[in-house]
């Protein structure tokens, strides 16, 4: 029986370790690492190079999506699986489009994740009834526009826009991408520039509001 290699990254420590559990007692999945923040998820899976992560949407220092845009350019062979609480449908199309492979609600059953996972693990996709419909109707009424949230904000405008998010000044921002204060102030500027903000209170608002901050 082929040993699954899992990641799971969750910011709620009683969920993230009911899916560790869970996924060890499986028979087939082996869980080799744990990440309670998005830096951290991408950090881990880039060090351990897992066969499926099982990843939510919000989470603190960077968001879910941006998760699954750095780690589908950067790992071939790992699928990654989004288990969240978010219904909107804006949520589905947006992960399918950074990369990732699987769409599940968190109030699925356990059996479903652990099918997802080894579908996954197997080279297929998996999508739950709600992410089905969503995608078929997307095919249906391709004409049908979904904003992303992201709108044109380069990958590094995204990485400076969660840090003033989770509460650091241009200094800080500075030091943590080891940027220079001038850069960094640079990039604040057009990530609220393009995102519409005038100042870190909307450019939090604008988080809130679009998911993409828990």
């Amino acid at each position: 029986m082929k040993n699954i290699r899992v990641l799971v990254a969750d910011d709620h420590t009683i969920l993230r370790e009911g899916l560790v559990a869970l996924l060890n007692s499986s028979g087939d999945c082996r869980v080799i690492g744990q990440a309670a923040d998005g830096m951290s998820a991408v950090e881990l899976a880039l060090q351990t190079e897992p066969d499926v992560i099982v990843l939510d949407i919000s989470m603190p220092r960077l968001n879910g999506i941006e998760v699954i845009r750095r780690l589908s350019k950067e790992l071939d062979h790992t699928r990654i699986l989004v288990l969240t609480m978010h219904t909107e449908e804006e949520y589905v199309l947006h992960v399918v489009r950074a990369g990732a492979s699987g769409f599940l609600l968190k109030d699925s059953a356990s059996d479903e994740l652990l099918g997802a996972v080894r579908a996954l693990a197997n080279g297929r996709g998996y999508f739950g009834i709600h992410a089905s419909q969503v995608l078929a109707q997307q095919i249906q009424q391709p004409g049908s526009r979904i904003e992303d949230p992201y709108r044109d904000l380069t990958a590094r405008e995204r990485e400076v826009f969660h840090l003033i998010v989770e509460g650091m000044t241009t200094k800080e921002i500075a030091r943590h991408l080891n940027i220079s204060t001038k850069t960094a102030e640079n990039h604040r500027f057009r990530s609220m520039d393009k995102l519409g903000a005038r100042n870190t209170a909307e450019l939090i608002r604008y988080a809130v509001k679009h998911g993409l901050l828990d």
